[in-house]
């Protein structure tokens, strides 16, 4: 489980680093379930070889958990990485790294 998860970040990393210089975007929209409605708004662009993307999730009792990162092309194939995630608490998650593609 935990290597598929790890795969498809890696595979999102590279997809979002793929992309050449494109206009900045965002989006919104919100999604009612039995627990309640919440509510998304994401935005990203890239610029100079760097993607970058933040979004934020509110749920029905006012809880935000917000997302954001970045990929940048170093070399040919290599890519570094750094993603924060961060919870409705304060409590956050930093990942980082370098992916190669051989």
């Amino acid at each position: 489980m935990n290597r598929t998860v790890l795969a498809l970040s890696l595979t999102a990393v590279l997809s979002v680093a793929a992309v050449t210089e494109a206009a900045a975007w965002t989006r919104s929209g919100s999604t009612s379930t039995p627990r309640g409605t919440y509510t998304s708004s994401a935005s990203g662009g890239c610029a100079g070889g760097t993607c970058s993307r933040s979004a934020t999730t509110t749920g029905p009792y006012g809880g935000t958990v917000a997302r954001s990162g970045s990929v940048t092309q170093t070399a040919p194939g290599t890519y570094n990485y750094n993603h924060t995630s961060t919870g409705p608490n304060g409590n956050s998650v930093n990942r980082s790294g370098t992916v190669s593609r051989y």
